[in-house]
């Protein structure tokens, strides 16, 4: 966020305070703003786990923009999906243990979803890239040694992967490996790209 802003490119925003996302997006050497979406986020009655995540990311790519006219709004979301149940952050210990016990040896779909909103145009549109994770048999002993050393209680599934949450998986898949962390950033380029704003501009 250290880079000035080009000339002709409008604002950045992002829909989210997650350090995760915040570290993704800067990988695209773009400044940006942060700014908090004022959403609840609870599943409605018998709402699938990729369609929460979906209408998660608009809702809160829209809330935003409402306050930043002027500006692209990036709004993400991520629903793990285990036999088509949702399960989200933990928040802490004894949930984030049984989450870890339940997905134990068992494939689990994590759905990241991200819109991208420019009021100004009126363009919104989203998109979802699922992620297939196999989880290893590990012992109750290492779920407790990784919950002490990571706290992973604002990741979805207690999995961060990013750091020592890798040692709990044995494979995954994806066409997008930024897509488990939080923010696929082959899909952010692309819908940036439509609404006007493409990453890899070359300076006039």
């Amino acid at each position: 966020m250290s880079l000035p802003l080009s000339p002709g490119r409008p604002r950045l925003v992002l829909a989210s305070t997650s350090p995760y996302r915040r570290e993704l997006l800067q990988r695209l050497r773009m400044p940006f703003d942060v700014d908090a979406p004022r959403v609840a986020e609870h599943p409605r009655l018998g709402e699938a786990p990729a369609d929460l995540a979906r209408r998660l990311a608009m809702e809160k790519a829209l809330e935003v923009a409402s306050r930043h006219a002027d500006a692209v709004v990036i709004g993400a979301d991520q629903v793990a999906d285990l036999d088509g149940q949702p399960i989200g952050k933990p928040g802490g210990h004894e949930r984030a243990v049984a989450q870890l016990r339940a997905l134990r040896g068992r494939s689990v779909v994590f759905h990241t979803a991200l819109a991208v909103v420019r009021p100004a145009t009126g363009f919104a549109q989203g998109l979802e890239v699922p992620v297939t994770v196999r989880f290893r048999h590990y012992s109750d002993a290492e779920i407790e040694h990784y919950l002490r050393l990571e706290q992973p209680y604002d990741c979805a599934g207690s999995a961060k992967c990013e750091t020592l949450g890798i040692a709990l998986l044995e494979a995954i898949a994806s066409d997008d490996p930024t897509a488990l962390v939080g923010l696929p950033l082959i899909g952010t380029c692309a819908l940036l790209r439509q609404a006007g704003v493409d990453p890899l501009a070359v300076p006039a």
